[in-house]
């Protein structure tokens, strides 16, 4: 049994109540995976889908060349080609997915490239409807950013949530305007916290993305961000920690002065995850701890040839060894 601190962003008044660890005592924190399990008996694997959007921060409508960390080519899977209508990656995905992952029973499309709902409502609906069409897809998970959320869009997926699986996955990357503004994000956190409680309650999961090792933000600093995120009705979290991408902005300030960035070690970043999941709300579930840019693509911090879900055993071992778990200090 641990203590849940809610914390008002608006007024800061925090109550508190006691709830039980939702995930309950094999694993030392609350895995996508075992959220999942018990809501839908077993994993649910996402079919990227590249459906030909922009951002408003490339186009000009609030900045231009991106997020200064972005390079899409960085997290695109293989399975995935340019010029395929819909249902034909759709087809390419779970044909490489159902090989790679056997015992899956349901699939989701992921609308996953730069922001996937910045578009008409009319022209998101057709592309979400075409994905939903395809006979082995049982739902859908939109990835974008917190100022290109309509309530009319949060509409109609409330409404699409009482016949699909729908997850509205939303880039927070930091709580803080500073490194918002140095990244070229194009929205403040505010933005973020009110797209976040219009999106919650709905029916649908609404998850979040954290970029930990972003230019500015100290450790202590990004510890902080635990208590934050925990403040807010998310239900799910994933954090990346900061890589330096070939083709990005972010790779031309590293080559001109890299004592800006303090990246961390493999080892450093599996301490830091450990204490800030010490932090973290215990009923938030998190869906990854960690990135993997492709080797020919990154060019910091060196890891090495690693793999995300060899690391992910790493931070659970390790979280297990040492008694963490998962809102412990919270």
């Amino acid at each position: 049994m641990v203590l849940k601190r809610s914390l008002c962003y608006d007024c800061g008044m925090q109550s508190q109540e006691q709830i039980q660890y939702p995930w309950g005592s094999e694993l030392p924190y609350y895995s996508y995976a075992h959220y999942l399990k018990t809501k839908y008996g077993g994993r649910v694997q996402k079919v990227s889908i590249n459906a030909g959007f922009t951002c408003p921060n490339r186009d000009g409508k609030v900045a231009k060349g991106g997020c200064t960390f972005c390079n899409n080519k960085s997290f695109t899977p293989s399975y995935t080609r340019n010029g395929e209508t819909i249902g034909e990656q759709v087809d390419r995905g779970i044909s490489f997915l159902a090989k790679r992952y056997k015992r899956t029973k349901k699939f989701v499309g992921y609308f996953q490239a730069y922001t996937n709902t910045y578009a008409p409502l009319s022209e998101l609906t057709a592309l979400y409807e075409e994905a939903l069409k395809h006979p082995r897809l049982d739902g859908i998970v939109i990835s974008t950013r917190p100022d290109c959320v309509s309530d009319e869009l949060l509409d109609y997926l409330q409404d699409l949530s009482s016949r699909k699986i729908v997850v509205l996955e939303l880039g927070i990357e930091s709580c803080y305007n500073d490194t918002l503004e140095r990244i070229n994000r194009g929205h403040d956190f505010e933005t973020t916290v009110d797209a976040i409680h219009r999106a919650a309650g709905r029916g649908f999961h609404v998850g979040g993305h954290l970029l930990f090792g972003l230019p500015g933000d100290s450790r202590e600093k990004m510890l902080e961000q635990a208590e934050i995120i925990s403040g807010l009705p998310l239900d799910s979290i994933k954090f990346h920690q900061l890589q330096i991408v070939k083709g990005t902005v972010m790779a031309q300030q590293y080559r001109e002065d890299a004592s800006q960035f303090n990246l961390f070690s493999k080892d450093e970043y599996i301490d830091f995850v450990i204490e800030f999941m010490a932090r973290l709300r215990p009923d938030i579930c998190v869906q990854r701890f960690i990135s993997e840019a492709p080797l020919d693509l990154r060019l910091a911090p060196n890891w090495g040839n690693f793999r995300s879900d060899v690391v992910m055993k790493e931070i659970e071992d390790k979280m297990k060894r040492q008694g963490v778990r998962q809102g412990m200090n919270f």
